[in-house]
Parts: structure tokens; C-alpha cells; sequence
């Protein structure tokens, strides 16, 4: 049996050359055959080859369901009697040692992708990753169609398990209290792409009112309480779904982008799916997401000034703009009060300023936030976008 390439090291010179696979057979060492080698006289020739090795490999499809796990950078073994072989052949059968030797990886939320991968024309690898990030795998199938229906069965069976999923994250947030959010609408893994050019697995958690980002599946209410990112879906607005212009994705038609306004101005996030039906789920479960959190939400309120007077500003989905004053021990006393049906622009400078004009005879309202506005322009959005759905749905 030909000698098998069992692991390669990252960064010796195996790996530099990005033209060796684990699986590969090693056919020839600077000229020299090791086709009918033992395992003994390979090491031996590779001790002997100098500071340049030229490699005759080949990728073994027929005995690669044999290979056993090299985790532990051990060499592959293989039995030398002709007729055990042709006995493994025949019967494909795992021992129990191998079993042993093997890797375990959960299928519940697991991340399975075959983006970001090898290069390889031939599309053959996939990625596996287990919901705590403990267990990465990188597989690679003997073509690419062999590739699609194991990326496919796994797809399927992770995603019959995510109703299990969602339930026990209901029952961690019911005690977590992650941003008064009480139920879980959706949950998956997304690939984010970096501002340097990388990418990222992010698991991502719909709530009702929150979209909170994770590196790894919650295992606990601590963990659930401290999500990496938590983006109110008032404030977040899902601003394309599919092919972007100049999109440096792996898969342009596959992707969505989301803007968030914070206190620090727009956050703006671009992801990746890997079916065109995940990315249909996503983009309606976000815009419903957000129409839903602004009529649970109904009303916010922020601190500004007026003409230079001190006073509040409360945006209602249905009552519209208030700016009143309130005295100590007073009633509150309104300045001005327009719906929205009144609104005709609305914009910010980006620093502080909000600017809002109804129509009337007082002109375009300059309000000071005395902090970044985007984050009241994006509610105005949502409550304006949910009353035009409500409409809809009505009509």
C-alpha cells in the first residue's frame, strides 16, 4: 500500500506550498519509488533527501473512506496482508479503534459552510464546526458533488434540530433578562465580512426586540447575558439583501448588509449565507423583526435642547413628535406636538443635531441630542416603515 500524507504542519514547508493534502500518496521522493515502500524505508528516503524535496503525490479516492483520524499526527498504518485489505474493502465497516481514533462532532448548531475554504478548482471541501467552536473540521469530498450532498445532509439534520435549539434558549432567557427580550424568533450561524478584508463565523440570535451576536452557541444564562454585539432592531435597518455593488464576497447573491444607528454613529455590518433559502429567512425575519420591535417598543423618548431651552423629545408610532418640559412638582408642559403624517424631512448633521420640518409656521425644528442622532433618525425610520406595513396589511 503507497505511503499516505497522515498531517500537515501549518507553516513547515509542507504547508507553504499549498499544493499537498492530507490523503495524498506519496508515489516518489526525488526520483526515488516508494509506491511498494514500507513505512520504515519512506521515513528513511525523506531523512535523506537534503534541503530540496520534489514530491510525486497523488490523491487516492478508493481507500480515502479508510483514512483514519491523525489528530495526533501519528502515521497512517495499513495492514499488509492482501487478503485483510481486500476484506476492507469489501466491508467498510469501522472497528472500534477507530471509532476511538475518530472525531465527535455534535450536530446541534453546528457551523457547516463551503465558503472561505482551500483554494481548490474543484470545489471539494466543506467545513464543519461544532456550536462550541472546540470541534473545526475541514473536510474534503472526493468531487464536488460528493461535496454538496454532505454539506447538504448535514444542513438538514443541524437544522432538524434547531426547534430543540430555540427551546432551551427560551428557557435561559426567561432568567437572562438580555435586554427585557422574552422570546426567540431565529437563530444561525452567519459569516461576516471584516473591514480587513477577512471573515468571521458569528452566531446570530433574533430576539423580539434585540439582535444579539455571539462567537459560540450560549451553554449557559451568564453566557446568553453577554452577547459580543446587542443591536436593538429599531435602530437597525436591513439596507440590501443579495448582490451589492463591488461586493468583495465569496458570493455576492448570497449576502445581506445591515446599518445600525448608535450613540457612536452608523455601524454597518455585511454577511454571507450559504443557501438562497437562508438568505429569503433572514431578510424577512429581519424587516419583521423590525416592524415588530417598533410596535412592541411604541414609544422613546431623549433629552434635548430647544430654542435653547432645556426639554424632551418623544417620538410615539401613533401619538407622532412631542417636545414638552416638565418642572419639579408640575405638569408637563408641551411645546409642540405633530403626527407623523405631518413630517415632510428629516435629517442630522451626524454629530448632535436632529432636524425636523412639518410644514408649519415655525420651520425646519433644530433640536440639540447633545450625542449622536443617528440613533433616533434610524427609529423615526422604523416607525415610519411598521405604520406603512400596518397600512398595508390593512388596505
Amino acid at each position: 500500500m503507497p505511503i499516505l500524507i497522515s498531517k500537515i504542519f501549518k507553516g513547515l514547508a509542507a504547508d507553504q506550498t499549498e499544493a499537498l493534502y492530507v490523503g495524498d500518496a506519496i508515489l516518489s521522493v526525488n526520483g526515488t519509488d516508494l509506491s511498494e515502500a514500507t513505512h520504515d524505508e519512506a521515513v528513511q528516503a525523506l531523512k535523506k533527501t537534503g534541503k530540496e524535496v520534489v514530491l510525486e503525490v497523488k490523491y487516492m479516492k478508493e481507500i480515502s473512506p479508510y483514512f483514519k483520524n491523525s489528530s495526533s499526527g501519528a502515521t497512517v498504518s495499513w495492514d499488509p496482508s492482501p487478503a485483510a485489505s481486500l476484506q476492507k474493502q469489501a466491508s467498510p465497516i469501522l472497528s472500534l479503534r477507530d471509532l476511538k481514533e475518530g472525531k465527535n462532532l455534535p450536530l446541534k448548531m453546528c457551523y457547516v459552510s463551503r465558503k472561505c475554504l482551500p483554494s481548490d478548482p474543484e470545489h471539494r471541501y466543506l467545513e464543519v464546526c461544532s456550536a462550541d467552536g472546540r470541534v473545526p473540521l475541514f473536510l474534503r469530498a472526493k468531487d464536488e458533488a460528493t461535496a454538496q450532498s454532505w454539506f447538504n445532509a448535514i444542513q438538514a439534520n443541524a437544522s432538524a434540530l434547531l426547534p430543540r435549539v430555540k427551546e432551551e434558549l427560551r428557557a435561559q432567557l426567561a432568567g437572562a433578562g438580555v435586554a427585557g427580550s422574552k422570546d426567540i424568533k431565529h437563530v444561525g450561524w452567519l459569516t461576516e465580512q471584516l473591514p480587513s478584508d477577512g471573515t468571521r463565523n458569528v452566531l446570530a440570535i433574533l430576539t423580539e426586540k434585540d439582535l444579539l451576536f455571539y462567537n459560540s452557541l450560549p451553554q449557559n444564562r451568564d453566557a446568553l447575558n453577554k452577547p459580543t454585539h446587542n443591536y436593538p432592531l429599531i435602530a437597525t435597518r436591513l439596507v440590501h439583501s443579495g448582490p451589492a455593488k463591488g461586493s468583495p464576497l465569496y458570493d455576492a447573491e448570497l449576502s445581506f448588509a445591515l446599518r445600525t444607528g448608535t450613540r457612536l454613529g452608523v455601524q454597518t455590518h455585511l454577511f454571507s449565507l450559504e443557501t438562497h433559502r437562508d438568505l429569503a429567512l433572514w431578510t424577512r425575519m429581519l424587516v419583521d423583526g423590525t416592524h415588530g420591535a417598533a410596535e412592541l417598543v411604541q414609544e422613546v423618548s431623549a433629552a434635548c435642547t430647544w430654542n435653547g431651552q432645556d426639554c424632551t423629545l418623544s417620538i410615539h408610532i401613533d401619538k407622532g413628535f412631542t417636545i414638552f418640559t416638565t418642572e419639579p412638582g408640575l405638569s408637563k408642559t408641551i411645546l409642540l406636538q405633530q403626527p407623523f403624517e405631518k413630517l415632510q424631512m428629516s435629517s442630522d448633521d451626524g454629530t448632535k443635531m436632529l432636524y425636523l420640518d412639518f410644514g408649519g409656521p415655525e420651520g425646519e425644528i433644530q433640536l440639540d441630542l447633545h450625542t449622536c442622532p443617528k440613533t433616533i433618525v434610524f427609529i423615526i425610520h422604523s416607525f415610519l416603515s411598521a405604520k406603512v406595513t400596518r397600512l398595508g396589511l390593512l388596505a
